[in-house]
């Protein structure tokens, strides 16, 4: 199981990785064979900034469950997108109770909840809508984004499924993990303010 913490929202795990591959190599390897057809544009490997969207939503949930990255799970998701200047960006959905709020909503309307699969007592909880909805309720959920650095992001090599696919894929979401831990979790244990 991966070992989270406030600076840590993303662990990479590349010896279950290769344990739980069917053709010894990597699991992750055979999700991106699975999905070929979105690591190329017109038979040319994709620009840096789009191998790193593709790569990152193919090595999380809920395309490959579990994921190659496994995030936090008391953050809703994390994505990579390009924005409209063609840079890349680190995206975060955090739900946020009323707790951490500096005024709770007047009213008392529902919260978040704890979904009700977390086992008690579970650091990063899981939050799902309330399920008895007999009054109003105020989900508030915060987005984080985070720009990332053109220098850290690669140009793939090939557009063809294989061991090189697979070890650039990784190293850019490798190098994205990284970056969110280092960068992205200080703006989410600030927002969250150490209450869960």
């Amino acid at each position: 199981m991966p070992q989270f913490d406030h600076s840590t929202l993303v662990v990479i795990n590349d010896t279950a990785d290769r344990e739980s591959a069917s053709d010894g190599h990597s699991r992750y390897g055979a999700y991106i064979a699975r999905h070929a057809g979105h690591f190329h544009e017109d038979g040319e490997p994709l620009r840096p900034a789009e191998f790193a969207t593709v790569a990152w939503r193919t090595a999380t949930s809920p395309v490959m469950a579990p994921g190659y990255a496994a995030v936090r799970p008391d953050v809703d998701r994390v994505e990579v997108y390009v924005d409209h200047d063609g840079g890349a960006q680190l995206c975060a959905k955090i739900g946020l109770r009323h707790s951490t709020l500096a005024h709770r909503p007047t009213g008392r309307p529902l919260d978040w909840e704890r979904a009700p699969w977390s086992r008690p007592g579970e650091p990063w909880p899981v939050l799902a809508s309330p399920e008895c909805t007999d009054r109003p309720a105020v989900l508030v959920t915060a987005t984080v984004l985070l720009p990332i650095p053109a220098a850290i992001l690669i140009t793939p090599t090939t557009a063809r499924p294989g061991h090189t696919l697979t070890d650039e894929a990784k190293t850019v979401v490798a190098t994205l993990a990284e970056h969110a831990n280092h960068h992205l979790a200080p703006l989410v244990a600030d927002l969250l303010g150490g209450v869960r």
